[in-house]
């Protein structure tokens, strides 16, 4: 085993408890502490289309900076807004994360997932995720999550939580 196997393969645990806490996050509904898990530099990508590679030269289902994500979390969770009006809940399935690039401050991990949606009608997402994370001193933070559905060319209602 290399030097770098070894890291990945000791890394791994300590990134999957990370991106599960995420993910509980998001099931919770705590979605102020889930924006900060991003960096400051950090982008949620919902793409499109299939296999989509450029997020600003082409449409994508979401696109957002930590700025932007803050507004829709702000908005959100506003006592007047519509989205307020029905209970919103959610539960993710993940698995079969893999190490696709790791550096001494950057890892990036794929992993499946499924996602179950209830607000007003119960709704099944599924597809992958990329995540790419900086190390730091005391874990990680989120430079990119990118969440390709396997239907993202289909109609879709608002998608009106994160993924």
């Amino acid at each position: 085993m290399t030097m770098d196997e070894q890291f990945s393969v000791v890394d791994l645990s300590a990134i999957e408890a990370f991106i599960w806490s995420e993910a509980e996050l998001l099931d919770q509904g705590n979605l102020r502490q889930w924006r900060d898990l991003f960096a400051e530099d950090g982008k949620y990508w919902l793409p499109a289309s299939w296999q989509q590679q450029d997020p600003l030269n082409h449409i994508s289902l979401m696109y957002e900076d930590k700025m932007m994500m803050a507004i829709r979390v702000e908005n959100f969770g506003h006592r007047l807004a519509p989205s307020m009006q029905y209970p919103l809940r959610c539960s993710h399935v993940l698995g079969n994360f893999r190490v696709l690039t790791d550096s001494a401050t950057m890892i990036t991990i794929k992993s499946n997932f499924q996602a179950i949606v209830y607000y007003q009608e119960q709704t099944l997402f599924a597809g992958t995720y990329t995540h790419q994370l900086r190390r730091l001193d005391n874990g990680y933070e989120i430079v990119e999550k990118r969440v390709d559905l396997i239907n993202c060319d289909a109609d879709h209602r608002s998608i009106l939580i994160y993924l």
